[in-house]
């Protein structure tokens, strides 16, 4: 009997920590992106992606590249600027104004500053 007892609830832990994530439906933050990267794009969410959180996520990532890219997306995140500006004070230095301007420059100083 205690053998059976230790092998169902073997099976129970295997079986609670199984994949269930296309069980799971889309949360309201990854409609918001999904949403958000169809009106850049201009198109239209499938019918009955909306309900599967796996699907939903094969189709952002399809999608968001495609996307039209705003004109802030170029500029860094308040906290990569924050973190460049605490490397310039601990170094004394002075972080170029065209890192300000695009991500891409401003990741390059850090990577090279810290």
């Amino acid at each position: 009997m205690r053998f059976e007892m230790q092998s169902s609830l073997f099976e129970y832990a295997r079986a609670s920590q199984s994949n269930d994530y296309h069980l799971v439906p889309a949360s309201e933050k990854q409609l918001s992106y999904a949403r958000t990267i169809a009106q850049r794009s201009n198109t239209v969410l499938p019918d009955g992606v909306q309900e599967d959180r796996r699907r939903l996520s094969e189709w952002i990532d399809a999608h968001k590249k495609r996307a039209v890219a705003s004109r802030l997306d170029r500029y860094p995140s308040s906290k990569q600027v924050a973190f460049a500006e605490s490397i310039a004070r601990r170094k004394r230095r002075q972080v170029p104004r065209e890192c300000f301007r695009d991500r891409g420059l401003m990741s390059r100083w850090i990577d090279s500053n810290r």
